[in-house]
């Protein structure tokens, strides 16, 4: 059905928009700026910071824009001395209950209301500070470091976790002055049921949710001569690094970035997408695996759908919401953490380094792998797998920090043993990515063909729908896997945990129709990532997507069973793929947590 248009006036511009149009976004129509701080573009709509409001004719009172729809004649005035007084008291009130520690702030120049505050020229003097002088900072979480201090209580936290991830780890606690945004209990962000995604901090317009940061550490272990820094990065960290270092959204800076790894002083730099190849080939064979215990074993203890394992958010809200099905996930560990396992044991030997003194840093989209580096489970090489893992944001700080030029700088190529990787790897980054890399591995594997899809692009499980299907028939299989001949494999794509839900509704059901199963916890996936550059929406985290696809094509390889590092992995260290030694390393189990 067609959507009746709307004729409103703007600032003495007129048009026609859609109803139910709000008036901020007819005003973005026609380029007019309207400051807002409780409105994102992925949430619903709120209008309690009331720093949006207009002036409609007719209307004693001022509305706030983000919230009101447009109405047919509505002549609307964004830029009245009424309209601009009562911003700026707004934002000096907001100011007065914030901690302008502006100078030392870790958001700082890329806050919204300090933005806000420097346009309406609002200074603290406005109105006396409310800010409780023993205010506590919670650093309980691995992942998530909360100052009550610098929260404006926009509520946009509280709508992500509630909204996006079903997760409700964050809530409004209290009223009037009193009123908060607290836990269950007000209890610490590591005693709750909290993903560590790190979604609220993507849009807090403040400095009071950031991730957990650990880069002084690293600058420790940089300058400690005995320490042999290794640091690998994620592929979504290439196609989002640039925006805080100058470059344009959506810009491939790998080369660059590896090169200014090594200007700042890691002793190797290696790629996180070589561990994702090593996944498919783990994770695959583990799928095929099932399958043919099901199909001609008969044995009915093996959990289908099979669940991907690479997101650590992921998994911890299946361990906290869905405990009893746990056996439907991989037991493959996430890229990050095969990576560690084998910097310090494979690496560690070729290299002749004693494992005790490489220090295993990952370069992540994601604030949750923080945690993942943490759980006690994560420790197969004898040591912790992982020492630390950073965010793009941390590492954009460093290189900031050694004063590197990144916009000049040359591009250089991983390291090799463990450098190598293929396009496969690379579309990890994006929803759908893990799905396809694994489609073009085991189809291959079963048939001895690529799968039949235009350039190896499997079109029906990339965008951003919350939700993708796909299916491929199996046919004309090589004599081993002649058990599988005319099968359809039926799979599935999730992003955003309010859409792992769904899917694990159906899998609690008993009715879920798929075989295999994608989860990524974060909208767009690693892309949209909790520790990946601010601000993000759904045209940024496109562009993003973008970039993914396009390095995947770029790459001379693009089918992660084609990575010769990898194949000489299990050939001289390995062994057999899910084998004994591959098990010890490279797989895991999950803990049942509860759900309160």
């Amino acid at each position: 059905m067609k959507k009746q248009k709307i004729n409103i006036t703007i600032d003495g511009i007129k048009l026609a928009v859609d109803e139910q149009c709000s008036i901020l976004d007819a005003a973005k129509k026609v380029n007019i700026h309207i400051p807002t701080l409780c409105h994102h573009e992925d949430l619903c709509v709120a209008g309690n910071c009331r720093i949006c409001v207009v002036e409609v004719e007719g209307q004693r009172a001022l509305s706030a824009s983000c919230a009101t729809p447009v109405a047919e004649g509505m002549v609307i005035k964004t830029n009245t001395a009424k309209v601009r007084k009562a911003r700026k008291d707004v934002a000096a009130l907001l100011v007065a209950e914030h901690n302008t520690q502006c100078t030392t702030c870790y958001r700082s120049m890329n806050c919204e209301l300090q933005e806000i505050a420097a346009e309406y020229n609002v200074d603290n003097n406005t109105y006396i500070s409310l800010v409780d002088p023993n205010y506590t900072i919670d650093r309980s979480s691995w992942s998530i470091e909360k100052d009550d201090s610098k929260c404006i209580r926009c509520q946009r936290c509280v709508r992500t976790c509630a909204e996006l991830q079903h997760v409700n780890a964050l809530t409004v606690a209290n009223k009037g002055k009193e009123m908060k945004i607290s836990t269950f209990l007000d209890l610490p962000l590591n005693e709750v049921v909290c993903t560590n995604c790190g979604q609220c901090i993507n849009r807090c317009p403040t400095g009071a949710l950031t991730e957990r940061r650990f880069y002084d550490d690293l600058w420790d272990a940089i300058d400690d001569p005995k320490k042999h820094v290794v640091m690998n990065t994620a592929p979504s960290v290439r196609v989002a690094l640039g925006e805080m270092l100058g470059f344009p959204v959506g810009t491939r800076v790998t080369g660059k970035m590896v090169t200014a790894m090594k200007k700042i002083g890691m002793d190797s730099v290696l790629d996180t997408d070589f561990a994702a190849d090593l996944t498919i080939i783990e994770e695959g064979t583990e799928l095929l695996g099932r399958l043919k215990k099901i199909l001609v074993e008969g044995n009915k203890e093996i959990k289908l759908p099979m669940l991907t394992s690479c997101s650590p958010g992921w998994i911890k809200f299946i361990e906290h919401m869905y405990p009893n099905h746990l056996g439907h996930l991989s037991t493959c560990k996430s890229p990050q953490q095969m990576f560690g396992a084998l910097a310090k044991t494979y690496y560690a030997e070729k290299m002749g380094i004693d494992p005790a003194d490489v220090v295993s840093v990952a370069i992540m989209p994601c604030a949750a792998k923080k945690f993942e580096a943490n759980r006690p489970e994560m420790n197969s090489s004898g040591y912790q797998d992982v020492d630390a893992g950073l965010t793009t944001r941390e590492l954009g700080y460093m290189i900031r920090q050694a004063g590197v030029d990144f916009l000049h700088l040359e591009d250089s190529d991983y390291d090799s043993l463990m450098g190598e990787s293929t396009g496969a790897g690379a579309i990890f980054g994006a929803t759908g990515g893990v799905m396809e890399a694994a489609l073009r591995t085991v189809y291959e594997v079963v048939t001895g063909r690529e799968v039949p899809f235009d350039n190896l692009r499997i079109m029906p499980v990339r965008g951003t729908d919350g939700i993708k299907e796909a299916s491929i028939k199996l046919e004309n299989l090589l004599d081993e896997w002649k058990f599988l001949e005319g099968v359809e494999v039926k799979v599935a794509v999730a992003h955003g945990l309010k859409n792992a839900r769904i899917i694990m509704d159906q899998v609690e059901a008993g009715t879920s129709p798929y075989h295999f199963i994608e989860v990524m916890a974060c909208p767009g996936g690693c892309i949209g990532g909790g520790g990946q550059p601010i601000p993000t929406n759904e045209e940024i985290r496109k562009k993003r997507i973008e970039a993914i696809y396009a390095e995947d094509e770029g790459m001379p390889k693009r089918k992660s069973h084609e990575n010769t590092e990898v194949q000489k992995l299990y050939k001289e260290w390995l062994g057999d793929v899910n084998g004994h030694k591959a098990h010890e390393l490279l797989h895991t189990h999950y803990t049942k947590r509860n759900r309160y």
